[in-house]
């Protein structure tokens, strides 16, 4: 399967030497052999044997800074605040939701996800549901750490963290053991808004530094983490629940390019760029004017005297570093009005097969040459699975897109929509071994870890200039050397790290940014009758142009359409079979939470020369009144509060 994945990717003398190295790994008595026993004895001593690998090779391994390379956002609908109050009402009610699907998840009462399509009716594993709540990635020079709070000695967090001005607070929203209700919510961000208002110094926006790579970060913590204040501060971020952020009002009525590009950096140090702390999984967002959602009794937590760090390392660079980010974003949101999924529906065809297969045909319009491709496939049927790789630049889509741009006038409309149908086909195939746990990245990766473990030489396989087109999206942090990449895959609404087409009946799209300085990242979302794309890469790669694969991509469309049209009476039985696959199939059915970051209390300055952090206390006599006779508060404890 690799080979023939590989064959058309590479050149004729390329292909040759991949072979001789194939047949040689996997020869009796062989290395891949020996690799595949240790692989089988791991396999019985874990719950997922490929777990651990996949999480640190994707993501913790990753030394880029986490916003535009690695957090994805979901953009909701916008809202129209017509006051402040209003985006801070907006806000209480979305904490206030939070806190009521926290309380599900404490009493372990998710109902059991069930696959679609394909093997419709398989249990999907729920464990990452549990963990959204209670985890959080913290910064290591070489590799980070994925904190999961699961011990019971330890209390659970029982606070949200406020950003708002670059000030980070932290909201108790349990008092007395009652939850607060919303109205309380809302008087506490009252409360903190006024406080970071009129806050007499202006403090240095620490949050920026969980925006810095990696490395940079954990030296920065480490640091931080000197003065006792600081560790407790920087404690109570780590275990808050999610995080809110209060970003400011930013004027008229924005694009959706334009808040895709504020969610996934915040505008960098001249905006909200340090109104975040990208180290926590789930981030809420909002504003005068919008609404968003970042894949991350009130205290305020504040990061005072911290210019110590900022003056002498951090300052400059992580100011000119975000800079770079934000001007250095190409981000395009494209609204497809032509047709969308029912359209595709009709054509006996996989809306996402299809879309992926108009994704191929766009990248070799832009670049005239096809590239290896990286569709999310979700394997949730399997016990803490996470993703698997669609290979969705099969050579049935380069057979296709090629008839309809080298071989347009030579070819006829019947052969054109043969291809399509073929290529729409081996799209569903490589889908349906993916979801069912028989696609191939996982499996070399962890071969490749195992050979590495056993302290061995890297097998010849995994030096090979195939794996390393193949294998770019395994090792991001290590290589720049690829060209392109599509992160798309479908049915999910937030849970992975890959996103995806992300199918719902709300206006909202979800967006991040490429994997490589000189790739694409894109994201769509079939609606009945149109289709959300985001599409996104860097300024700085002469190579690519967000704007140009748009235009590439709806022309591509438009043709694929005519094509259907014309053909469409010669829909075959095949292709009827071929539509169950799923619009499910790909990356998991994703939930999406909160968290945020927070601030410390003690308005004493301190004359450390040390940074420090402190937390900031209100009054919270008003709220614990309010919270006692409130009967809706009453309410919500009775109906699954913890006590």
């Amino acid at each position: 399967m690799y080979l023939r994945c590989m064959k058309h990717l590479l050149t004729e003398e390329q292909f040759n030497k991949t072979q001789r190295i194939v047949k040689e790994f996997g020869a009796p008595g062989g290395v891949g052999e020996l690799l595949q026993s240790k692989l089988m004895e791991r396999r019985e001593n874990k719950a997922n044997w490929v777990y651990d690998y996949w999480l640190n090779d994707m993501y913790l391994n990753n030394r880029l800074a986490l916003p535009v390379n690695s957090s994805p956002v979901m953009v909701f609908p916008q809202q129209n605040f017509r006051a402040p109050i209003d985006s801070l009402r907006f806000a209480a009610h979305l904490i206030s939701g939070v806190l009521e699907y926290k309380t599900l998840l404490d009493a372990r009462a998710l109902p059991l996800d069930y696959a679609r399509g394909q093997l419709a009716g398989t249990p999907l594993c729920m464990e990452q549901y549990y963990r959204l709540f209670t985890s959080y990635r913290l910064p290591g020079p070489e590799r980070d750490t994925l904190v999961a709070q699961e011990s019971s000695v330890m209390p659970e967090p029982e606070h949200i963290i406020v950003a708002c001005k670059n000030q980070f607070f932290v909201l108790d929203v349990v008092i007395n053991f009652r939850r607060l209700n919303e109205r309380d919510l809302l008087t506490q961000l009252e409360k903190i808004a006024r406080m970071a208002d009129s806050e007499e110094e202006q403090l240095p926006p620490i949050g920026l530094l969980t925006s810095d790579g990696r490395t940079e970060w954990a030296e920065s913590r480490s640091v931080l983490m000197r003065e006792s204040t600081n560790r407790d501060s920087l404690d109570m971020i780590e275990r808050c629940m999610c995080l809110v952020c209060l970003d400011e009002a930013t004027g008229p009525e924005l694009s959706d390019t334009t808040r895709a590009m504020l969610m996934l950096h915040g505008g960098g140090v001249a905006k909200s760029g340090g109104n975040r702390w990208y180290d926590k999984p789930m981030q809420e967002l909002t504003a005068a004017v919008e609404s968003c959602a970042n894949t991350r009794h009130s205290k305020e937590l504040s990061l005072y005297s911290a210019q110590s760090i900022y003056s002498n390392t951090s300052h400059g660079k992580v100011y000119s570093y975000s800079l770079r980010l934000v001007k250095n974003l190409d981000m395009n949101v494209h609204k497809f009005w032509d047709y969308g999924k029912e359209f595709i529906k009709k054509q006996k065809m996989s809306p996402d097969a299809f879309i992926q297969v108009a994704l191929q045909l766009a990248y070799y319009r832009c670049h005239g040459r096809p590239v290896s491709t990286y569709e999310s496939a979700s394997i949730r049927r399997f016990q803490e699975g996470r993703v698997d790789n669609i290979r969705s630049a099969t050579p049935e889509a380069l057979a296709f897109v090629k008839v309809m741009t080298e071989g347009e006038l030579s070819t006829n409309d019947t052969e054109k929509m043969e291809k399509l149908r073929g290529a729409i086909t081996a799209q569903t195939k490589y889908t349906i071994l993916a979801i069912t746990g028989m696609a191939i990245d996982n499996h070399l990766l962890g071969l490749r870890e195992i050979a590495h473990e056993l302290k061995m030489e890297k097998p010849e396989i995994f030096k090979d200039k195939a794996h390393l087109i193949s294998n770019q999206f395994h090792s991001l942090h290590k290589s720049a050397v690829f060209e392109q990449t599509f992160k798309a895959a479908s049915h999910s609404i937030l849970k992975e790290s890959l996103f995806p087409q992300v199918p719902t009946t709300v206006e909202m799209f979800c967006c991040y940014g490429p994997v490589l300085p000189n790739g694409y990242g894109a994201c769509y979302n079939p609606q009945s009758d149109h289709i959300i794309f985001s599409v996104s890469s860097f300024h700085e790669s002469p190579q690519t142009s967000s704007t140009a694969f748009v235009k590439c991509l709806v022309q591509g469309l438009l043709d694929m359409k005519d094509l259907c049209s014309k053909c469409n009476s010669s829909s075959n039985l095949t292709a009827q079979r071929q539509v169950q696959t799923v619009e499910t199939h790909t990356q998991t059915e994703i939930n999406w939470q909160n968290k945020t970051p927070q601030r410390t209390a003690d308005r004493t300055k301190s004359k450390q020369t040390l940074p420090q952090v402190l937390l900031k206390t209100p009054d919270l006599s008003k709220v614990e009144a309010q919270t006692q006779t409130s009967s809706q508060g009453e309410a919500i404890y009775k109906n699954g509060g913890k006590s």
